[in-house]
């Protein structure tokens, strides 16, 4: 079955990384070059070009993981695609600063993805990402791989998904290390089944301790003072779902110290 898959592979439209069949990333979200809007018109319609020669009968649907400071606009994304008649459902591309979305979000997208994919064969999901939001376009990208049961094991899946991408780039979008708390997240959506609930609901949540295993350096400093911020709904206010802050360490306060960066 591979050599007869191999025999007939076709390679991905020039401006596209094919994950899995039907299943594609634009591969400007692996970079930090910065287009002006012209040059990344000319940039997408050159896909869409390709696209359209590579598959004549096929049908699109486009994932954009967005800034959140214009959600009220149409992405430029959106804009330059709604041309060529093509389908982009926008989502933010972070949550409170943090490379993950709300778990109602991302059963959103874990549902728009599986239905659109398995309405028909000529169907083909792409993925894209504006500066800086890779890192949860690779964890929602890993969420899909696991709920279509595409791919077994939390932590395989995701560094599978991050290797597509120079391993420099988590680290330039983020100081901390996103893994760790993408992959909790990701047991949510491998245990679904299991679970009679899903989405899981809003549980209390005991925060034991914060392990940082890395160092960062932060304003030039060789170390950082880390300022805890807990997020959530104000259980007072049940009809809001706006995130608050429930918790932040004093900026004034004998806990917050200064951690040095340790040479080895």
């Amino acid at each position: 079955m591979s050599l007869f898959r191999k025999f007939f592979y076709r390679k991905p439209p020039d401006g596209l990384l094919e994950i899995t069949e039907r299943v594609y990333v634009f591969d400007s979200c692996f970079s930090t070059d910065v287009f002006d809007d012209d040059k990344y018109g000319q940039y997408i319609g050159d896909i869409v070009l390709h696209l359209r020669s590579h598959f004549a009968d096929a049908s699109f649907m486009v994932f954009n993981f967005r800034e959140e400071e214009r959600e009220s606009q149409q992405s430029l994304l959106a804009s330059i695609l709604s041309i060529y008649d093509m389908v982009v459902m926008d989502y933010p591309r972070q949550y409170e600063g943090c490379p993950l979305l709300t778990m109602e979000m991302v059963h959103h997208f874990l549902r728009s993805g599986e239905s659109w994919l398995s309405l028909g064969q000529h169907n083909v999901l792409i993925m894209h990402c504006e500066r800086g939001g890779w890192n949860v376009l690779a964890f929602m990208l890993a969420g899909l791989l696991l709920y279509r049961k595409q791919f077994i094991g939390e932590q395989r899946t995701l560094e599978m998904v991050y290797r597509q991408a120079p391993r420099e780039l988590i680290q330039l979008l983020s100081p901390l290390n996103p893994m760790p708390s993408q992959i909790r997240y990701l047991h949510y959506i491998s245990r679904r089944n299991v679970s009679a609930e899903w989405p899981p609901g809003d549980r209390p949540l005991t925060l034991d301790c914060v392990i940082l295993r890395n160092t960062p350096g932060c304003n030039g400093e060789d170390g950082c003072r880390p300022i805890f911020r807990i997020y959530g709904q104000d259980p007072l206010l049940g009809t809001d779902n706006n995130p608050k802050v429930l918790f932040s360490t004093p900026k004034r306060s004998k806990y917050v110290r200064h951690y040095k960066q340790t040479v080895n």
